[in-house]
């Protein structure tokens, strides 16, 4: 990490807080609608109605002893934490952590009937099969006519606010549906975003959610691969379930199929993306380091080699954006490019806000988002920004 003076971790432990409201509120209500989900049987939901008791009132417990991956997790803190609050632990830590028992109580790892079984699927299809996908599909007839500069743009805004899609942030909200209309971006270094993109090596595009997402995502790398602003991309994706709609390689498939059965120009994206997968210009990466409850200041050997050989890495949604610069409470005004410094090669950060976590910001911009909302700018997904450091 940048050699500056580290602010405090983030932690749940604060009543009111956001954090707080996740682990006490959005946990249950996600365990809650996974129960619902699925038929499961007397024991799985025995085990999640232990789990939904757990991330309440009790303490942290270890994976089981024959968990495939014990031994990576007990690398990543679990010997550390076991015993303690959930709400007294990195909240970064605890979140991830949730999720990883919530795959083990569903029996997600198997052996048995539920193994392999995304128990956060409905939820990804009803948000890919929504009217509102349709419309925005449709919408890409229209751009097909503008010129490709004009094109790009568009599409990287749409990959920036399509993060207001994000499920889990949806699923324990009082009144579904799309956050509040967007009121602009927080920092925009999308100028210096294109220069790096000029015709030669690898992009890197870190993903986020699934669904309504996760297309956009792909729209923007088709069309980087299409006029030639990059040779090859890289998707890096959840090797499991995480988060609610983090995209896995299921969901890929699920995003070119939908466009590829969608009418017009989405379905000309569908197939240029389904040819750059099987001709080796788009591949898929699912690192397990993409679900550490870690900042990626941690990440390992293999990952630094790579990022720092692309020509850029993008990092897109709120979550990566926390394991960028670090689950810290930075003072918003410090500068990005001194929080990702460390970054091995150049990054880019595409970002809809939905957790404390900020850098970049003037103070101007910052006084009057205080001044406008309080704190409620930082988690509500109103603002976005698009951040370089290159």
């Amino acid at each position: 990490m940048p050699d500056i003076p580290f602010p405090p971790v983030i932690l749940g432990n604060e009543p009111g807080s956001f954090p707080h409201s996740v682990l006490a509120e959005r946990h249950p209500a996600i365990v809650r609608q996974v129960r619902e989900a699925f038929p499961y049987d007397p024991g799985r939901h025995r085990a999640l109605d232990a789990l939904l008791d757990n991330c309440i009132k009790g303490v942290i417990e270890p994976l089981p002893a024959d968990a495939h991956d014990l031994g990576r997790w007990e690398g990543w803190g679990m010997r550390e934490y076991t015993g303690s609050s959930w709400f007294d632990v990195p909240w970064l830590w605890s979140e991830s952590y949730f999720y990883r028992q919530l795959l083990d109580t569903v029996g997600y790892f198997g052996p048995g009937p539920w193994q392999g079984i995304d128990p956060f699927r409905p939820f990804k299809l009803a948000e890919l099969d929504a009217p509102e996908t349709d419309e925005e599909l449709t919408a890409l007839d229209t751009l097909a006519g503008r010129p490709a500069d004009e094109q790009a743009r568009a599409l990287l805004h749409g990959s920036l606010w399509g993060n207001r899609a994000d499920l889990g942030f949806r699923l324990s909200t009082e009144h579904p549906g799309s956050p509040a209309a967007a009121q602009g971006l927080v920092a925009d270094d999308s100028e210096d975003l294109w220069p790096l993109l000029s015709g030669a090596g690898t992009l890197c595009l870190i993903a986020d959610n699934a669904g309504r997402e996760l297309i956009p995502d792909l729209l923007l790398i088709a069309h980087l691969l299409e006029h030639g602003c990059v040779e090859r991309a890289v998707l890096h994706i959840k090797p499991y379930p995480y988060y609610v709609s983090d995209a896995t390689t299921a969901d890929v498939v699920d995003a070119l199929r939908r466009l590829a059965a969608a009418p017009g120009a989405a379905a000309a994206y569908g197939q240029l993306l389904w040819s750059a997968m099987a001709d080796g210009r788009l591949t898929v990466r699912a690192h397990p380091f993409s679900c550490a409850p870690l900042p990626y200041a941690r990440m390992p050997a293999d990952l630094r080699e790579e990022f720092a050989a692309a020509a850029l890495t993008v990092v897109k949604g709120d979550l990566n954006y926390r394991r960028l610069v670090g689950d810290l409470l930075w003072p918003p005004t410090t500068p990005f490019t001194e929080a990702a410094a460390y970054f091995p090669g150049p990054v880019a950060a595409l970002r809809t806000l939905k957790s404390d976590v900020v850098t970049g910001l003037d103070a101007g911009t910052e006084a009057a988002l205080v001044a406008a909302e309080d704190q409620r700018w930082r988690t509500g997904g109103t603002h976005a920004l698009i951040q370089v450091c290159a």
